[in-house]
C-alpha cells in the first residue's frame, strides 16, 4: 500500500505553528485542483469563465435586448396610450360632446303618434252618416311585465303569472292565452287593437309595468249602406280611399299630434326625463246635400227595380234644379262602408258619375230645344212621320212599326219618333246642335266633387259623319253620365239655366252653421221661353191618370229613353220633373245591362214615380192643383 503524499499546503512551521501563512498563487491552486482530480481518478472539470472578454468580464448588451432600451420603449408606449386616451377624452367631453349627447338622446327617445279624429260627414239636416270614434291599440313590453308585484309581500303570485290573472278578465281572454301573450323578450308587441276607451282605462288601472295604449280612430257609418257610394270609405290605417272621404280628405282628416319621452334600456319610461306632447287637431265636419231618408228610399226602389228586370246595375238621382243640390245619388249594387272587404271591387265606385252610356230618346229634348231656340221649328210644327226614312243613304227607323203619321213636334216627342226627330234636327247644322249639347253640359264633367267622374263622350260636329250625323239627334252616338243628364234636363226646370250639381253643402262649424265650400256655376243653355215650351212638351208626354210615371195629385212631366250598348245589352231610363207647372225636383232613373230591349217607359218610369212621390213628400212640396198640360200631337 502506497503512502500518501503530504500536502504542500502546510507552512514550514507546520499546521499548528504560529508563523504567517503564505498566500497561494493562482498556479498553486490550479496544481492543487489537478492533484485532487488525479487522486480521484477523474479528469479535471474546467471552471466556467465569468465573461467572454479578457479578464472574464460579461460584455455589455446592445439593441432591443438592452434593459435601458426596453425601459425607454415601454415608457414611450405608455406615453402614447396616455396621449390617445387624453385626446379621446377631450374629443368626447369637449369637442364632440353635443353630438354624442344628441346620439344618446335619440337612442333613448321614443315618439308615439296621437291620432286625430276625422270629422263627421252628415246629411243636409245634420244626421251623422260617417263618424270617427276614439279607440285604443294596447301594447306590451314583455320584459317589464316580469316586475309586476315583485315588491308585494302579501302574495306569492308575481310577474307574468300575476299579470295574466289580473288582465285576462278585463280583455275577456283565458289566463293561458294572456300568459302566452305576456311571455317573451319583445319590448313592443300589440296586445289588442281597436278597444274602447273603457277597456283601455280598465287595463291601465291595473298598473302592470310595460302595458300602454295609443289612441287611434275607428271610422263607423251609422246608416250602413245608405249613401255608401257617395260617402266612400277609409282603409285600416285611416287613409281615405273613395267617395267624399277621398275628395274632401283635407277637410276631414285633421292633424295628428305626438308624444315624445325617454326610455331606459329595458323599455321603461324615465320619469325624471323631460317629455313633450303635441295635441292632435281633429278634422272638420262635412255637411252633404243629400237627405238620408230620401237616399235610403231611392236606393231601395232602385235595387228592387234592378231585381225585377234582371239588370246588372243602376243609378238614380234626385236633384234640385234651382240650387244644384243633389238630394239623393244612388247606385246599385252598393256596399256597406263598415264592411268593405265583403264588397265587389266593381261596386266600390260611383256609377252615377263614372258609368257612361248613350242617353237614347231623352236626348231628343236637346234637339227640340235647339230648334225652338234657333227658331227653325215650333211646338206645333207639322211633320210627315214614317216608320223608316232615308237620309242621304242612311236608313233611320222608329223603335216599333207604324203607318205614316202626321205629327206635330210635340207629337214627335210624345211618340218618341226617331224619323220625326231627325227631320227636326235637319233644320239646323250639326255644328249648331253640337254647340247646344255643350251648353247643356254634356261632354264635360259636372265637377260635383266626387272621385272618378267621367266627362262622357261627345265628339266634335266635324266627326259626325255618315249615320252619326242623324243618330246624335235622338240620343245615340254620344255618351253621358246619369248625374250629367239629370243636370242638363234640370235647365228646363230652371228657366233655361243649368246649375252645377253640388253634393257638399259646406263645412259645419262649431255653432252648427255651415260655411259653403263654393258657389255652383250657372250657365244659360236656352231662354226661359224655350225652357217652358220643353216643359210643356214633357208634361204632355205623361198621362196623369194612366202613365206608369204619374205621381198621384201632382202634375209631372218626363221623357223615357232606351239605348243599345256595344256589348249587346240595353240601358233604359226615365227623367222627369215635378211640379210640371212649378218645377221643384228632377228625378232620373237608369237601368244598366238589360239583356233585351225594355223601354224606359215600362222599366224605369214606375221607379221614377215611386222616388218622385217620396221625394215630394220628404221635402214638403205640396201640389199646386194645376192640371197637366195637353198639346196638339197630330195635325
Amino acid at each position: 500500500m502506497a503512502t500518501p503524499r503530504r500536502s504542500t499546503r502546510a507552512s514550514a512551521g507546520g499546521r499548528g505553528g504560529g508563523g504567517a501563512q503564505r498566500p497561494r498563487s493562482q498556479s498553486s491552486r490550479g496544481r492543487q485542483t489537478r492533484s485532487r482530480a488525479s487522486r480521484d481518478g477523474a479528469a479535471p472539470r474546467p471552471r466556467p469563465a465569468r465573461g467572454g472578454g479578457p479578464g472574464g468580464r460579461r460584455p455589455r448588451r446592445s439593441g432591443l435586448g438592452a434593459p435601458k432600451v426596453r425601459h425607454r420603449l415601454v415608457l414611450a408606449m405608455i406615453m402614447v396610450a396616455v396621449l390617445a386616451l387624453s385626446g379621446r377624452l377631450l374629443w368626447v367631453q369637449g369637442l364632440n360632446s353635443q353630438a354624442l349627447a344628441q346620439e344618446a338622446y335619440e337612442q333613448r327617445s321614443v315618439t308615439r303618434p296621437i291620432t286625430a279624429l276625422r270629422g263627421d260627414i252628415t246629411d243636409r239636416d245634420g244626421t251623422v252618416l260617417a263618424s270617427s270614434v276614439e279607440r285604443y291599440d294596447l301594447w306590451v313590453n314583455q320584459v317589464q311585465v316580469t316586475s309586476y308585484k315583485e315588491n308585494w309581500t302579501s302574495t306569492d303570485v308575481k310577474g307574468v303569472e300575476a299579470a295574466a290573472e289580473d288582465l285576462a278578465p278585463v280583455l275577456g281572454w283565458t289566463v293561458e292565452e294572456t300568459t302566452e301573450v305576456l311571455t317573451g323578450d319583445d319590448q313592443f308587441k300589440y296586445l289588442e287593437k281597436n278597444v274602447e276607451p273603457a277597456v283601455r282605462n280598465a287595463v291601465l288601472s291595473l298598473d302592470i309595468p310595460g302595458i300602454g295604449g295609443d289612441r287611434v280612430a275607428d271610422r263607423i257609418y251609422p246608416a250602413g249602406s245608405v249613401g255608401g257610394n257617395v260617402l266612400g270609405y277609409v282603409g285600416a290605417d285611416g287613409t281615405a280611399l273613395g267617395g267624399a272621404e277621398l275628395t274632401y280628405d283635407d277637410v276631414l282628416a285633421g292633424t295628428d299630434g305626438e308624444m315624445t319621452y325617454e326610455q331606459g334600456a329595458g323599455g321603461q319610461v324615465i320619469s325624471t326625463a323631460p317629455s313633450t306632447t303635441t295635441e292632435a287637431v281633429d278634422g272638420s265636419d262635412l255637411a252633404l246635400t243629400i237627405d238620408r231618408d230620401l237616399q235610403w228610399k231611392t236606393q231601395e226602389v232602385l235595387q228592387a227595380t234592378i231585381d225585377q228586370w234582371g239588370a246588372t246595375g243602376g243609378a238614380a238621382v234626385v236633384y234640385d234644379p234651382k240650387t244644384g243640390e243633389v238630394l239623393a245619388l244612388a247606385d246599385a249594387p252598393t256596399f256597406d262602408p263598415n264592411d268593405v272587404g265583403s264588397a265587389s271591387s266593381e261596386d266600390l265606385g260611383i256609377r252615377s258619375v263614372s258609368s257612361v252610356f248613350d242617353p237614347g230618346s231623352t236626348g231628343k229634348l236637346f234637339t227640340m230645344a235647339a230648334a225652338l231656340e234657333e227658331g227653325t221649328a215650333e211646338v206645333d210644327s207639322e211633320y210627315e212621320v214614317p216608320y223608316t226614312m232615308d237620309f242621304n243613304g242612311e236608313r233611320i227607323k222608329d223603335s216599333h212599326s207604324h203607318p205614316d203619321q202626321q205629327l206635330t213636334m210635340a207629337g214627335i216627342l210624345k211618340n218618341s219618333s226617331n224619323t220625326g226627330t231627325v227631320q227636326v234636327a235637319e233644320t239646323m247644322t250639326p255644328e249648331t246642335r253640337y254647340d247646344y249639347l255643350m251648353a247643356f253640359g254634356l261632354g264635360q264633367t259636372t265637377d260635383v266633387g266626387l272621385p272618378g267622374e267621367s266627362a262622357g263622350i261627345v265628339r266634335p260636329a266635324e266627326d259626325w259623319t255618315g249615320r252619326t250625323r242623324y243618330t246624335t239627334s235622338f240620343g245615340q252616338g254620344y255618351s253621358v253620365t246619369a248625374l250629367q243628364m239629370v243636370s242638363a234636363i234640370g235647365a228646363f226646370a230652371n228657366d233655361g239655366v243649368r246649375v252645377q250639381p253640388q253634393i257638399v253643402a259646406g263645412v259645419r262649424e262649431d255653432d252648427g252653421s255651415i260655411s259653403p265650400v263654393e258657389k255652383p256655376e250657372r250657365t244659360r243653355a236656352v231662354s226661359a221661353e224655350t225652357a217652358d215650351e220643353i216643359l210643356a212638351m214633357m208634361d204632355n208626354n205623361i198621362d196623369d191618370e194612366e202613365s206608369g210615371a204619374r205621381v198621384e195629385g201632382y202634375a209631372v212631366g218626363g221623357k223615357s229613353g232606351t239605348a243599345e250598348v256595344p256589348d249587346g245589352t240595353y240601358t233604359s231610363s226615365f227623367i222627369g220633373v215635378a211640379l210640371a207647372d212649378d218645377p221643384q225636383l228632377v228625378v232620373g232613373v237608369y237601368l244598366f245591362g238589360l239583356n233585351t230591349f225594355i223601354s224606359g217607359t215600362r222599366a224605369a218610369a214606375p221607379a221614377f214615380s215611386d222616388v218622385m212621390t217620396f221625394a215630394l213628400q220628404n221635402q214638403g212640396i205640396a201640389p199646386t192643383g194645376v192640371p197637366g198640360r195637353e198639346l196638339e200631337n197630330e195635325w
